[in-house]
């Protein structure tokens, strides 16, 4: 069910078999690691909490809206468009055949990797948003409308979805009965062209969506860190709380999405320079199935992001906690109140924006 691999069953254990016609490695099966349905399993189980929470917080809690906020939600949109889909890989995975059909399988490939892509350009925007309230106080891209924010979610969504749509115009069945098979193509030397291109442009994405966000994430992070120090010298704890933000989306980031990256240049330069070493061909493999596991893993991460990027998301959150879980905070929270309004006042009398409602 992962990219770039065909699924076969022998004595009910899902085992991957390469193409051999590209890169001339025997047909010998390997076994999926039996970590892989339990991996999603978790994956859906702590994406579904979190988010059908953040969706309640959002939906029900929050009384007022701002870009940031936009931006938030349409994480969790492209979230769920993982967690809706991960079931069927799941139940794919314990059978060993794919019983959906072609178009629940053209879907849930598209759904796959257009959420990968999504939350790499969203969280990006997060970070940049961040980036200009922090740094840029008083520049016009801080004064964005909703409307605005809008429009450019539009573009970003429209940049997310149109490389993937060509996945949808193909038939990615293979097999029939017990051998039915749902997979992204692997060029061989029958595949048609445009398949060739596809699998090409899929793998230049991978890559390039990684490369491109995190250098970007990076850079707002650096900035970000060395302003508020040469701001804030006295105050290291508000240097810390504003850290916060970039710091968990760097580490979601990388974690969930540079395994996949990894293994998908890994085969990229396998099948390319050394197509008959079928050990390491095999290796790559076996670590692709880890590395998107991590991958999915970013659903469940990401409601960790809307904790530390918002502070009205942290009081609703809060808000909704029982009285019992939440008197230890309130508590803390209330023999300091001067300090928190007189670093509020520090702010805004120096022009500075570091915290994103």
């Amino acid at each position: 069910m992962l990219p770039e691999t065909n699924f076969t069953t022998t004595s009910n254990l899902t085992t991957t078999i390469p193409n051999t016609g590209g890169g001339g490695c025997p047909p010998v099966g390997i076994q999926t690691p039996v970590i892989q349905p339990t991996f999603y399993t978790i994956d859906v189980i702590l994406g579904l909490l979190g988010n059908v929470v953040a969706l309640w917080i959002f939906c029900f809690k929050l009384k007022t809206w701002n870009p940031n906020h936009l931006f938030l939600f349409n994480l969790v949109i492209a979230d769920f468009m993982l967690l809706l889909n991960l079931p069927l890989r799941i139940d794919s995975l314990l059978r060993g055949h794919w019983v959906f059909g072609d178009g629940l399988c053209r879907i849930g490939l598209f759904l796959i990797f257009s959420n990968r892509t999504a939350s790499t350009a969203l969280m990006t925007v997060v970070a940049i948003y961040r980036y200009f309230k922090v740094v840029h106080p008083h520049h016009r891209f801080n004064y964005m409308t909703k409307r605005q924010a809008a429009f450019v979610l539009v573009l970003v969504w429209l940049l997310v979805i149109s490389p993937r749509v060509p996945m949808l115009a193909f038939n990615h069945i293979k097999g029939s009965g017990n051998n039915t098979q749902c997979f992204f193509f692997t060029p061989h030397k029958e595949t048609a062209r445009v398949i060739i291109i596809l699998v090409a442009m899929h793998r230049m994405l991978t890559v390039l969506e990684f490369i491109f966000p995190l250098a970007i994430l990076l850079f707002c992070s650096i900035r970000i860190s060395s302003f508020l120090r040469a701001r804030h010298m006295r105050k290291p704890d508000k240097v810390r709380k504003a850290m916060r933000v970039c710091a968990a989306i760097v580490a979601v980031f990388t974690v969930c999405f540079l395994p996949s990256t990894v293994t998908t240049i890994g085969v990229w330069v396998i099948r390319t320079y050394r197509p008959l070493d079928c050990a390491a061909f095999y290796t790559i493999v076996k670590l692709s199935h880890v590395s998107y596991g991590l991958n999915f893993l970013n659903s469940a991460l990401d409601p960790f992001v809307y904790v530390f990027s918002s502070s009205m998301f942290r009081k609703a959150l809060l808000g909704a906690l029982p009285c019992a879980m939440r008197c230890g905070q309130n508590a803390g929270e209330n023999t300091s109140p001067s300090t928190t309004q007189e670093e509020l006042n520090s702010m805004r009398a120096n022009g500075d924006s570091i915290t994103v409602a």
